[in-house]
């Protein structure tokens, strides 16, 4: 892909081999890998000081998670390329990333050839997400059917304090990681327990368990 030459890149993702396994690939087509990261919070950093083209980041890293560096950024007026790789295939999780700023919403186990075309279409403008999500229906239901879905309802800072509260973490943790305050992150939890008709922690767990929506580990 010639067209793809000169592109400069930063990655940031927690797993050595994956940044290593995308550089590569990246140089394989001409385009110049700036920086590696392996940390969310630095990756702002990266990328605020390098201004690389495009920058492919990991959903969870310590820190900071790839769709809050998304949101920093994006408030901070960069307009730099923001990719999320993941394998969440979850549709809050990837609806979360669309609206926080991110330009493509990839999957780790899709093949090179989808990382490839992502640059490419969102270098001209596009937004991109992984066909097999696409395939997957993840965009054709109806519209009714969004309105009736509690979770269409919360806003990406509610959606990111559900996401934290049902996979274990404390008021103060998430309080620290999205820099808030603990009171704040009560306000969110109030305001999304309400929409989703929720009314303890206990239930909250018990509604992502039916949509598969907690882990047992960080997705990524």
């Amino acid at each position: 892909m010639q067209e793809l030459e000169g592109t400069t890149v930063v990655l940031a993702d927690d797993h050595a081999i994956v940044r290593e396994g995308i550089a590569a690939l990246c140089a394989s087509h001409g385009m110049t890998v700036l920086g590696q990261v392996s940390d969310g919070a630095l990756a702002v950093d990266m990328i605020t000081e390098l201004k690389p083209d495009f920058a492919i980041l990991d959903l969870h890293m310590p820190n900071v998670t790839g769709i809050e560096a998304i949101r920093r950024l994006r408030q901070a007026g960069n307009n730099v390329k923001l990719m999320i790789l993941s394998i969440s295939r979850e549709e809050g999780t990837v609806m979360e990333a669309l609206r926080a700023g991110a330009d493509a919403y990839l999957l780790k186990d899709g093949p090179s050839r989808h990382l490839l075309d992502a640059i490419g279409f969102v270098r001209d403008g596009g937004v991109y997400v992984s066909p097999m999500l696409r395939g997957a229906g993840l965009f054709t239901k109806t519209e009714r059917t969004r309105q009736e879905d509690p979770l269409a309802a919360l806003s990406p800072r509610e959606m990111e304090v559900f996401s934290y509260l049902v996979n274990g973490l404390r008021a103060k943790d998430i309080a620290d990681l999205l820099e808030i305050s603990p009171k704040t992150v009560d306000t969110y939890r109030a305001s999304l327990m309400r929409k989703l008709n929720v009314h303890d922690l206990v239930g909250l767990v018990k509604f992502a368990i039916e949509r598969n929506l907690t882990t047992t580990s960080p997705q990524r």
